[in-house]
């Protein structure tokens, strides 16, 4: 039996590769320094993987494996192609957008960016139309199986499959699944430039194959593994995020050598699997959670496993469930989790760990690693009766929720003009969604209060001076509902998880959302409640500094529960009602302080949306159930808000408006307002600001083409019902590119309101 993994985390134990790319983004760092910050990462990265038989190689990226991709094969937007500067600035360029380098103000937009299936993962869109060739370069992955093979590993090299590639890629009137006849001879010629450096398996991912596809699309993978399937190399075709279910058939049909599977979240398809699997073909069960932080029963898990490796013998491959990629590193250089909790859980090293206990037994038997099966089971044991995980009083109140607690008094209309005469604000309101930028300054204040370098009072009255300081850059540039700007919030989840019961945080427990940005997801342990009110105090104090309209900023149940590592012993669905009800208390306690307008952001809503169209409406309902109790507790006149970003709205537009929000705040400029088909069909009855400043990009949008965006928005929903605003929290940004694009976005807003009058 034979282990591997499909990808490892990319950033380092301490982040090592964020700080690489902005130094070198600032232009502090050369490019030959951040390359070899790279090698470095990969050589230890395949030196905690060396008891694997296979190795993963290619998984490593500067940015995001997707993008790489379109790089290897010489898919590059025209806007980057001909710009200044190395590949690799064009590359950065192509992902982040920027100046062209060419010594002029010329501007590159940046690609557009989404969700990797239901991750909180991004990945930048491949672009496609009809002039679209492709050449293969594949000298980087190439370089990085010769430092394989000299690091002393086994190098499988993990390459996004040609179909899935096609899948995710953006065309403009263009059938993009035409390109495949293209594509296929470059893959081709990779498989045969990786054949004579010695590679014997290939993984290709094809995470596609878990979701609903059309016979087109079933077409296009019989036809790529028909051409690809008979090379000179072994190819493991990689499923992963869910169960094969109707395409199982087709994968097994396929001439590969071996196939992996989620024995995790596709755990019920592997007795089908298993009885319907060719003779040829090897198969890699995915048996390790590659998504979730919690510990393996390997003794339960050995049971299933031992007959099916009776049956298969050397056929059968263990890797973890997907690419590690989703989870933090190492759990060792943790000091800030109390040591019950830290037995409960494994990152990414410990998963490996995990992986080579089970190797170990079902190849040489249980004997040898009993301590460490005793091990597991007492931890696993100790965690199921521990009085931290459930709180009667949370599950008694929970009961008690019925349909009326998710209900407004009167409609959106009656509401509507409620909200007019109380706030009194003009057309084309302004705002931004929550988060101004936090500075060095804002964040070593924190750390010294958190190091009980400073005290409550001082740290109290700092964090007043920042807050005075950004209403009043607020109310000078002219905005029309202004916000306090979070500076004592570390993260949008994070902040409120360490003040929820039920909660724990790591200290070095980052995962890398997309190129340099990293998240530190907490750790949902527990039966959740809201032990004290958590914002108003810094809400109070920012309305207190003026007579415009200051917004409540809060995070979603939803969106807190996507992006924690959630608890495995209960549904989602429960917890999320739990976290809904600690946050309704919170929405009611800013109400009562005389806080007008609540935002109550869902960014991770389809991000939970199931791959599968079935389950669609059992997650919805729950999902926007939870974010009814949240918001809809407050009286008619208080004004709610939501924002959502990088989300294709499309397919759930529907669920969207059963939220009842009066108005909603969503990414559009990366697209130019593409995202506002979705309502060319669905009338969206609310209000509604699309994104007009991409803050993903250090690019300042300029006020043409703000207007240009909000003409085009007009075109689908009244100009009534419409706001302005950025497409997401401006945290990660610097003021001087803050300063510039809001005041745009003010001088937009003008003239928009007088063309409107004339």
């Amino acid at each position: 039996m034979k282990t591997h993994n499909l990808g490892f985390p990319r950033i380092g134990d301490n982040r090592e590769l964020k700080h690489a790319l902005e130094s070198y983004w600032r232009g502090e760092t050369s490019q030959t320094e951040l390359l070899e910050t790279g090698a470095r990462l990969r050589k230890n990265n395949w030196g905690c993987q060396k008891r694997l038989n296979y190795v993963p190689v290619g998984d490593f990226s500067f940015y995001d494996h997707v993008l790489d991709t379109s790089w290897m094969l010489g898919n590059i937007p025209d806007r980057a192609r001909e710009t200044g500067g190395s590949p690799l600035d064009r590359y950065f360029r192509t992902a982040r957008g920027q100046s062209a380098g060419d010594g002029k103000d010329n501007q590159i937009p940046a690609g557009e960016m989404t969700k990797w299936f239901d991750t909180n993962y991004h990945y930048i869109v491949p672009e496609f139309d009809s002039s679209t060739e492709f050449c293969l370069d594949a000298q980087s992955l190439l370089d990085q199986v010769q430092e394989a093979q000299k690091a002393g590993v086994r190098p499988k090299p993990v390459i996004l499959g040609p179909v899935t590639y096609l899948f995710l890629g953006k065309a403009e009137n263009f059938n993009k699944k035409t390109l495949l006849k293209k594509l296929l001879p470059e893959y081709a010629r990779l498989v045969n430039l990786l054949a004579a450096q010695d590679v014997e398996w290939v993984q290709m991912d094809e995470p596609l194959l878990v979701m609903d596809l059309d016979n087109d699309w079933k077409h296009m993978v019989e036809q790529a593994y028909q051409a690809l399937g008979s090379g000179s190399v072994k190819i493991m075709l990689a499923t992963y995020f869910g169960s094969l279910e109707d395409n199982l058939g087709l994968a097994l049909s396929l001439p590969i050598q071996a196939l992996h599977v989620d024995a995790v979240r596709g755990k019920d398809q592997v007795a089908d699997l298993i009885g319907r699997l060719p003779e040829h073909m090897d198969l890699s069960l995915g048996v390790i959670d590659g998504r979730n932080i919690w510990k393996t029963d390997l003794n339960a898990l050995l049971d299933r496993l031992t007959p099916i490796h009776e049956q298969l013998g050397d056929r059968l491959w263990l890797a973890p469930s997907c690419s590690l990629l989703h989870v933090p590193v190492d759990l060792r250089i943790e000091s800030e989790l109390d040591t019950e909790l830290l037995s409960w859980m494994a990152f990414a090293r410990q998963k490996l760990v995990e992986l080579d206990i089970l190797a170990n037994a079902l190849n040489q038997g249980r004997k040898i690693v009993e301590t460490e099966l005793e091990e597991n089971a007492k931890a696993l044991k100790n965690r199921k009766k521990s009085t931290r995980i459930h709180n009667p009083d949370v599950q008694a109140r929970l009961a008690q929720v019925d349909d009326t607690w998710g209900q407004r008094n009167q409609p959106y209309l009656e509401r509507a003009k409620l909200h007019k005469e109380k706030l009194n604000l003009p057309l084309y309101p302004t705002t931004t969604i929550g988060s101004f930028p936090q500075t060095k300054e804002i964040r070593s204040l924190r750390l010294k209060f958190k190091k009980g370098k400073i005290g409550l009072g001082d740290y109290t009255t700092a964090i007043r001076d920042q807050l005075k300081n950004t209403i009043q850059f607020q109310e000078k540039t002219g905005l029309d509902v202004l916000v306090h700007g979070e500076a004592e919030r570390n993260d949008m989840v994070e902040y409120f998880g360490e003040q929820l019961d039920g909660f724990a945080f790591s200290r070095y427990g980052w995962v890398q959302s997309y190129g340099s940005r990293c998240v530190k997801p907490p750790i949902l342990f527990g039966d959740v409640s809201r032990l004290q009110p958590m914002t108003v105090m810094w809400i109070v104090y920012a309305q207190s500094l003026s007579d415009k309209p200051v917004k409540g900023m809060l995070t979603g149940p939803v969106t807190i529960l996507n992006w924690s590592f959630v608890r495995d012993d209960q549904s989602r669905a429960d917890t999320c009602r739990q976290v809904a009800l600690a946050m309704r208390d919170e929405v009611l306690d800013l109400e009562k302080a005389g806080i007008s307008i609540i935002q109550i952001d869902e960014a991770a809503l389809r991000e939970g949306l199931p791959l599968r169209k079935k389950q669609w409406d059992e997650y919805l309902n729950w999902a926007v159930g939870a974010f009814r109790i949240t918001a809809n507790g407050v009286k008619d006149d208080t004004q709610i808000h939501t924002h959502m970003c990088y989300s294709e709205f499309n397919d759930i537009i529907d669920a969207i408006t059963r939220m009842d929000t009066d108005v909603i705040t969503i990414e559009a400029s990366r697209s130019n307002m593409e995202i506002l088909n979705a309502f060319d069909e669905t009338a969206y009855p609310n209000e509604i600001g699309p994104g007009v400043y991409d803050i993903h990009s250090p690019n300042v949008p300029t006020v043409d083409f703000i207007v240009t965006n909000m003409k085009e928005a007009a075109k689908r929903i009244p100009r009534e019902r419409l706001w302005i605003n950025p497409d997401c929290g401006l945290k990660t940004r610097a003021w001087p590119e803050t300063k510039a694009a809001l005041k745009n976005l003010v001088e937009a807003a003008r003239v928009l309101r007088s063309a409107a009058t004339a």
